[in-house]
């Protein structure tokens, strides 16, 4: 300042700026958390986080984000461990958003989280983690990850934050899958829930044979994003009963879709999305609006199809289909008429399980010839199977098939006398449905209480006619009643040969294991079988010249022994040569005895265990018993895609190939039908499978048809239920022999 030149200065002003410059990043969270909560509980907050947080997050993060962050932190426990944040800063461009993470425990790994975001559409920029120590708190990370829009499209924050925090938190926990289908959150404004239709419609999709990958699917739905809400709209205006279109609606609704679809100038996706529609209007009953004992919507999506509606569908079309969805299971049930009866099964294909469903329903159909007028099946497959034990995988079984069969009952019709009751919150496009009964098959054996447990929690006519042998039905493997009726095919064909397979010994290569209901019930049905050799999916055993008693005696205490393999087998009974092989051996040595026995010819004494497997179906054996799961056998001119059975083809050979003089087929889709002409062109003996084991399906009906009458007693009050079940056993031999008599004519 010049000299003698007078300066005022604002003292009050300097003070606030030498206080404020003086004050830490500390002091002013204390400062702002008052101000938020109040003196009590500012204080208190800041007494636990003053100190928490680390210098790299002061540098980046003002006080008053913090204390925005402190309440995120606020609501961990030992119960929620995880809560979120999208946000975007003032200063960042339309295109970008932050996502913050609280997180209790380890710092979260970014080989975790980067596909969940990266699933949704956004392309991670940066990651940074801060560690946060409060004090008597668990330790808290916050990871703090900037995204960008791909494409650069400007983001509608307050759209989406909410459905995208929910969909992410679901993905995370494992509630919802993590594939692309998530991106309509982003594209399309869709919730998790409103994607799972598309997600579940799409393996629906998958397994009628739609050539398109699931990849394709969803980068479709992505691209046109006013046609996928358009979809969703159809959907919610068909099913949602809160406000249901009327047809005409509908109708212009289509309209209005199909000009949408004349922009699109994508051929593929033009086709998908109009796949999507005409699988939506075929689509007469869904689950999608009930809610659960907690007023929540269900976890999983099920939906009823009147299957000739849908394209292209792979002829022949089911009266109606059933299809459930959810991140656990996958699972089809389908019926060839309002009145018709099934199994359902475990199924191990997971990529075609409707090609296998169907081929077992068309079976079904002719076995039901003599017992109702069209066949039923179900099958269900269980989505995360790795790194799980035996115990673990059944409880992960059991969880599937509940779900599965919750969501077959969630659309189904009950009765009250003879009033009709709709499921709750479900509109219906077909007529009145209430039949659906179910029954045990492979890797089901013993669901039938719960099936019907489920049954009577939902007060289903039906009760325990629901699901047939449980507990107070007929236990098909106790009973042996599936092998027993194939049985007869067996002694028929040996018959016309002039043998009698029940005074003489024959030789069997058999497809299974004893712990099976057919395959172990109908290797105990005679005490002169010569089993020379037999696999299943662990094992290959053989044995050249056994003694039939006393491989009689070892086959039944394996029979009887809880979760046999073919590695319980007492070698002691084993004759000269034998030898029990796991199939996962790089290569197997044959002993000359072997050999000699299965008429197998080789240079040297090894083979790899799929080329002995194919070597053991061509034996020169009296009888080939198919007690075990899969399609070994196509015609010579079939190939192996025709035969829809892709885990087997390493196995599978043709029916000209076979050197046994019976076929008996105790198991399901053995062969094809066109390999079992060709067999039986070339001499050798067989029905079809749906001749010889329709024993288990007849002893069902009887079953329910039974009980359906008995219950109409019970429920009047001139029978109690305990003695309803006592009948049903007295009338168990009687029930059999009906049973059998049906197969005995049937093999005529």
């Amino acid at each position: 300042v010049p000299a003698g030149v007078s300066v005022e200065y604002d003292i009050s002003n300097i003070e606030k700026k030498l206080i404020e410059a003086s004050r830490t990043w500390r002091d002013e969270l204390q400062s702002a958390l008052v101000e938020r909560s109040g003196e009590e509980r500012g204080n208190d907050l800041f007494k636990q986080y003053g100190d928490a947080f680390p210098a790299g997050y002061q540098e980046t993060f003002s006080p008053r984000t913090a204390v925005i962050d402190i309440e995120y932190m606020e609501k961990l426990d030992h119960q929620t461990r995880m809560t979120m944040s999208l946000y975007r800063p003032i200063e960042d461009a339309e295109d970008t958003l932050r996502f913050k993470l609280f997180y209790t425990g380890i710092t979260l790994p970014l080989s975790d989280v980067v596909p969940m975001l990266e699933n949704m559409g956004l392309r991670i920029i940066s990651e940074r983690p801060y560690a946060v120590s409060s004090k008597n708190r668990t330790s808290i990370w916050i990871n703090d990850y900037r995204m960008i829009h791909p494409k650069g499209k400007s983001l509608d924050i307050d759209a989406i934050k909410e459905i995208f925090q929910e969909t992410f938190y679901r993905v995370w926990h494992g509630f919802i899958e993590n594939d692309g289908f998530n991106r309509l959150v982003l594209e399309a404004h869709l919730n998790w829930r409103e994607i799972m239709v598309f997600r579940g419609y799409a393996k629906y999709l998958w397994q009628t044979g739609f050539t398109f990958s699931q990849n394709s699917l969803e980068d479709t739905l992505y691209t046109n994003p006013m046609i996928t809400r358009s979809l969703m709209q159809l959907f919610s205006d068909r099913f949602n009963l809160e406000h249901t279109a009327t047809p005409e609606q509908i109708i212009d609704q289509k309209i209005m879709i199909e000009q949408a679809l004349e922009s699109v100038s994508n051929l593929t996706e033009d086709r998908i999305l109009r796949r999507y529609l005409h699988t939506l209007l075929a689509t007469v009953r869904t689950n999608y609006y009930q809610l659960d004992a907690d007023q929540q919507y269900k976890p999983y999506f099920s939906f009823k199809l009147e299957s000739a509606k849908v394209p292209e569908l792979p002829l022949p079309h089911p009266l109606f289909e059933i299809f459930v969805y959810s991140p656990l299971v996958e699972g089809i049930h389908m019926r060839g008429a309002k009145v018709a009866r099934g199994g359902i099964r475990w199924s191990e294909r997971r990529e075609d399980f409707r090609t296998e469903v169907l081929g077992l329903m068309k079976a079904q159909q002719v076995k039901n010839a003599v017992i109702v007028p069209l066949g039923a099946k179900g099958g269900f497959v269980v989505k995360r199977q790795s790194a799980l034990t035996r115990e673990q995988l059944m409880e992960e079984v059991v969880t599937c098939y509940k779900i599965f069969i919750r969501g077959l009952l969630d659309v189904t019709d009950n009765l009250n006398g003879d009033a009709i009751i709709p499921p709750p919150n479900v509109v219906r496009y077909d007529e009145d449905d209430p039949y659906l009964v179910v029954a045990a098959d492979k890797g089901t054996a013993t669901f039938s209480d719960m099936a019907n447990g489920i049954s009577k929690e939902y007060g289903f006519w039906l009760q325990d006619a629901f699901a047939s042998g449980g507990s107070a039905g007929y236990d098909h493997k106790k009973m042996g009643i599936t092998a027993r009726g194939a049985w007869e095919s067996v002694k028929r064909h040996f018959k016309e040969m002039g043998r009698d397979t029940q005074t003489q010994d024959f030789t069997v290569v058999g497809i299974g294991d004893m712990a099976g209901d057919v395959f172990g019930n109908g290797m105990l049905l005679s005490r002169h079988i010569k089993l020379l050799a037999a696999f299943n999916h662990q094992h290959i055993f053989i044995d050249p010249n056994p003694d039939p008693e006393k491989s009689f005696l070892e086959r039944k205490r394996l029979f009887e022994l809880p979760r046999s393999s073919w590695a319980d087998y007492n070698t002691e009974y084993l004759s000269l040569g034998a030898g029990i092989y796991p199939r996962s051996a790089k290569l197997i040595t044959l002993s000359p005895e072997a050999c000699a026995a299965l008429g197998i010819e080789i240079e040297n004494d090894k083979m790899v265990p799929n080329e002995l497997i194919k070597a053991l179906l061509r034996a020169p054996i009296d009888l080939l018993w198919n007690g075990g799961i899969g399609t070994y056998v196509k015609a010579s001119f079939e190939t192996h895609l025709e035969v829809g059975d892709r885990s087997n083809d390493a196995l599978r050979i043709s029916g000209n190939e076979l050197r046994c003089k019976v076929v008996g087929e105790g198991g399901n889709l053995g062969f094809t039908q066109m390999a079992r002409i060709e067999y039986a062109k070339h001499g050798g003996r067989c029905n079809t499978d749906a001749i010889d084991n329709s024993a288990g399906v007849n002893c069902s009906d009887n079953e329910v048809n039974i009980k359906i009458l008995l219950n109409d007693v019970v429920l009047k009050g001139d029978m109690t239920e305990k003695q309803r079940n006592q009948l049903l056993v007295e009338m168990g031999d009687e029930v059999a022999e009906l049973v059998l008599t049906n197969n005995r004519q049937q093999t005529e």
